[in-house]
């Protein structure tokens, strides 16, 4: 008992302490964002028409905001790791960076973070092509290649090349497991991206889907994986007190990249990424909808199956308000992500 009271422990204190730093640092990272003029560029009518009509006065918003996820969840982790090489114990007891349980999200969340940070900059600042940014290629080859050192690392560092079906067991895939971890990545990656479209959509929906598999990962006794999870959501809370309507700053890819990395990442260390379409269903959701729009427009003659995509786009040009959509948004992903810990605990 002592050690679970410890495990929990530490799994709040991440939490908790993560939430702190990146609440205290907030409004000087808003109002750095802000002086530099690194705002939000909102699509032109042309390209865009219902987007632009529904979104033009969120133009110039300081985008960028997943910094403070990302950067308070680095922060902590790091300085924890450094005071226990520095110092040994017991900021050892403390340390969550371990090989098998956090090296890789740690290390993807930090590449992705970096890869989102310059897209973010240079399409702020209208440098590169279509109104800037990285060309489409150049994002999907980065993001791809993170994905692929990762996949790599599981199936000669950690030996993994099994999945586990839920209530049929394990399958040992060989060497497609390779690719198979890096769909599952740039999946996870692109479609918290496209959900990352208004005000506090991706933050709580990314909490939710975060906070099942800390409980998922607590189970299976993955505690420092756990703590991580937990870091980033306590981080997340804080991004969001400042997130919903009316924002005060964006995500950016420099967020929803190297989260959505993160997400795939870990439901591929608890060994339940067939869990990650229904506990993250709402990014399946908005992924579906982008991929049924461009094949009913190539198809159809241009014909569309939605006034807009995203399907969050889709909702507010029927009428829907943002908070509603939003709300309604969370409560799907706080009950599918109570689906999926349930799933995997009747499956144990």
């Amino acid at each position: 008992m002592p050690s679970l009271m410890w495990e929990i422990l530490r799994i709040v204190a991440f939490a908790l302490v993560c939430f702190l730093v990146a609440f205290i640092c907030t409004p000087s990272i808003v109002k750095f964002l802000k002086k530099h003029k690194l705002g939000k560029n909102i699509r032109d009518a042309e390209s865009a028409p219902i987007m632009s009509s529904l979104h033009a006065s969120k133009a110039g918003t300081p985008t960028m905001g997943g910094v403070v996820i990302w950067g308070s969840v680095v922060l902590v982790v790091g300085l924890v790791w450094l005071l226990c090489l520095i110092f040994g114990q017991p900021w050892c007891g403390w340390n969550i960076l371990s090989r098998t349980q956090t090296y890789v999200p740690f290390g993807a969340m930090i590449a992705a973070a970096l890869v989102g940070l310059v897209d973010d900059y240079l399409n702020v600042r209208r440098i590169g092509p279509k109104g800037g940014g990285l060309r489409v290629r150049h994002r999907l080859l980065a993001y791809t290649a993170i994905a692929l050192i990762c996949a790599l690392w599981f199936y000669t560092k950690l030996d993994w090349s099994t999945i586990h079906v839920p209530f049929a067991g394990n399958f040992d895939l060989g060497w497609l497991y390779i690719p198979f971890f890096v769909f599952i990545i740039v999946a996870s990656q692109h479609s918290v991206n496209l959900t990352d479209g208004l005000d506090g959509l991706a933050g709580g929906t990314l909490m939710a889907a975060f906070g099942a598999f800390a409980a998922i990962a607590f189970v299976q006794g993955r505690t420092d994986l756990a703590a991580f999870c937990a870091a980033i959501i306590g981080a997340s809370l804080a991004f969001l007190w400042h997130n919903i309507t009316p924002a005060a700053f964006f995500m950016g890819d420099t967020g929803a990249m190297s989260l959505g990395t993160v997400l795939g990442i870990v439901a591929m260390l608890t060994n339940q990424p067939l869990l990650l379409p229904i506990i993250g269903l709402p990014f399946v959701i908005e992924s579906l909808s982008v991929i049924a729009q461009m094949i009913s427009k190539k198809l159809r003659n241009g014909k569309k199956i939605f006034k807009s995509s995203p399907f969050h786009h889709h909702l507010e040009a029927c009428g829907w308000g943002e908070p509603k959509i939003v709300m309604r948004f969370w409560v799907i992903s706080f009950i599918v992500s109570v689906l999926g810990i349930m799933i995997n605990l009747v499956d144990r």
